[in-house]
C-alpha cells in the first residue's frame, strides 16, 4: 500500500461537503476531501505498509504516558534503591516542581502536562498551570494511576513472570519510540513543511469548480414544464423553492454551492461543466431524478494556505521519516521471519505450468486460421 496523504476521498453516492454557512446537503453529491489541494501527492511513495506506520505513530503517542518524551537531561540523579521494574519511584530531577505526593513518590508539574498532552486535554499543554481545571483533571488521573501502581508493587506483582514480560515489552517499545521521536523532530521542520507545500503548489494546478442551482423533478414532462416557465422569465431560485423535489437545497433556491467534477455525480458534472455561467441547461436525468440546472459561476478552486495544510504535510513527513529510519536500521540488523515456516523448510511452492509464448501463438493460429481472401 502506498501512502497518499492528500488523496481525494471517494465514497460513492453520499452527501457532499457544503460551503461554510450553507445549511443542508444534497443527495446528488459525493464526499470530497475538505481541502481543495487534495490530489495524489506527487512525491516518491513510501515503501513501508501504511497501517504499520500508523500503528507506530499511535504507539509513540501511547508511550508518552509512560514518560517516553522526557528530556534525557531530566534523568533522576538520586534514584532510591528499588526493583528495576519500579522506575516511577525514582526521585524527580531537582529542577522539577512537585504537583502532588503519593506516599513517598512525587508527581511533577511536567508529568501532569505530559499526561494532558497524551490525553489531548489541551491544545497547549505546556502552558497549563496548577489552577487550570484541565491541569487538575490530568493530575487526578495520574494520582489514581500512581495509587494502583504502588499497591501492585506492595503486593509484589512486578515480580511475576507475566508482569516482567509485559514490562520488558513496554520498555522495548518506549525505547524505540524515543528514537523515532528524535528522528522525526530532526526532519519535520518548518522549512521541510514549507518545501512540500510549495512543491505541491507547483505540481498540482488548481482544479476548476462550478457553482450551480438545480431543480429536481420526478419526470421529463415536469422538467420541460419548468424549463418553459424559466424561458418565460420565472426566477430560478423562486421556482426551485416552489417545485424542487430536493429537500436539501429546495429552501436555498436549489443552490448546490461550488463543486468539482469529482465532487458530484458524473452525469450531473458533465452537464454543469458544459454550461456557461448564467445559462440554463436542457432537462437531463441522473439516478436522483430529472434536473434543470443554472450555472451561477465558474472559477479555479481556491488553494488552502500553508497553515491549513500543515497537519497533513507534517503527517506525511513523519511517516516518510519513519520509513527511511527503518530502512536504514534494517541494513544493520538483518531480519529473518521464521514463524509460519514448515519444519526444516520441506514444503516448497508447487511449480506452475511453463507457458511457451510461441506455442500459444501457433495454437491460436490453428484455431483461428486467417482467411486467405482477406488482405
Amino acid at each position: 500500500m502506498t501512502y497518499q496523504p492528500f488523496a481525494r476521498a471517494r465514497t460513492g453516492r453520499i452527501a457532499r461537503h457544503r460551503p461554510a454557512g450553507a445549511p443542508g446537503r444534497t443527495h446528488i453529491g459525493r464526499a470530497a476531501c475538505t481541502d481543495p489541494f487534495a490530489r495524489d501527492l506527487r512525491r516518491p511513495s513510501l515503501t513501508v505498509n501504511q497501517a504499520r506506520l500508523h500503528a507506530l505513530l499511535c504507539a509513540i503517542g501511547a508511550s508518552l504516558v509512560l514518560g517516553a518524551c522526557s528530556d534525557p537531561s531530566e534523568a533522576p540523579g538520586n534514584a532510591a534503591p528499588h526493583d528495576g521494574a519500579l522506575r516511577f519511584l525514582d526521585a524527580p530531577p531537582a529542577s522539577s516542581t512537585p504537583a502532588a505526593r503519593v506516599g513517598d513518590s512525587v508527581i511533577t508539574i511536567e508529568d501532569v502536562r505530559r499526561e494532558a498532552r497524551v490525553r489531548e486535554l489541551s491544545e497547549d499543554p505546556d502552558e497549563l498551570q496548577p489552577g487550570d481545571p484541565v491541569f487538575r483533571e490530568a493530575l487526578d488521573a495520574l494520582i489514581d494511576q500512581r495509587l494502583l501502581a504502588l499497591e501492585a508493587a506492595r503486593r509484589g506483582l512486578q515480580q511475576s513472570p507475566e508482569a516482567r514480560r509485559r514490562l520488558a515489552a513496554a520498555e522495548e517499545r518506549i525505547l524505540g519510540n524515543v528514537l523515532v521521536e528524535t528522528a522525526v523532530a530532526d526532519g519535520v521542520t518548518d522549512e521541510a513543511v514549507r518545501r512540500v507545500y510549495e512543491e505541491q503548489a507547483r505540481l498540482a494546478p488548481p482544479e476548476q469548480e462550478v457553482r450551480a442551482r438545480h431543480i429536481l423533478l420526478e419526470s421529463r414532462e415536469a422538467a420541460r414544464e419548468v424549463l418553459r416557465e424559466l424561458e418565460d422569465g420565472a426566477d430560478f431560485a423562486a421556482l426551485a423553492r416552489q417545485v424542487s423535489q430536493d429537500p436539501a437545497t429546495r429552501l436555498e433556491g436549489g443552490d448546490l454551492g461550488y463543486f468539482t467534477r469529482s465532487g458530484i455525480l458524473p452525469e450531473f458534472a458533465r452537464i454543469a461543466f458544459a454550461t456557461s455561467p448564467g445559462e440554463v441547461s436542457e432537462p437531463f436525468e441522473t439516478e436522483a431524478g430529472w434536473h434543470v440546472l443554472k450555472v451561477v459561476d465558474r472559477r479555479a478552486q481556491p488553494r488552502p494556505g500553508l497553515e491549513a495544510m500543515r497537519p497533513s504535510i507534517v503527517r506525511f513527513l513523519t511517516l516518510q521519516r519513519i520509513d527511511a529510519l527503518l530502512e536504514t536500521i534494517r541494513e544493520t540488523y538483518p531480519v529473518t521471519i521464521t514463524a509460519g515456516r514448515a519444519p526444516g523448510g520441506l514444503r516448497r511452492p508447487e511449480p506452475g505450468p511453463v507457458i511457451d509464448p510461441q506455442a500459444d501463438e501457433a495454437e491460436e493460429a490453428q484455431e483461428d486460421p486467417a482467411d486467405p481472401g482477406q488482405p
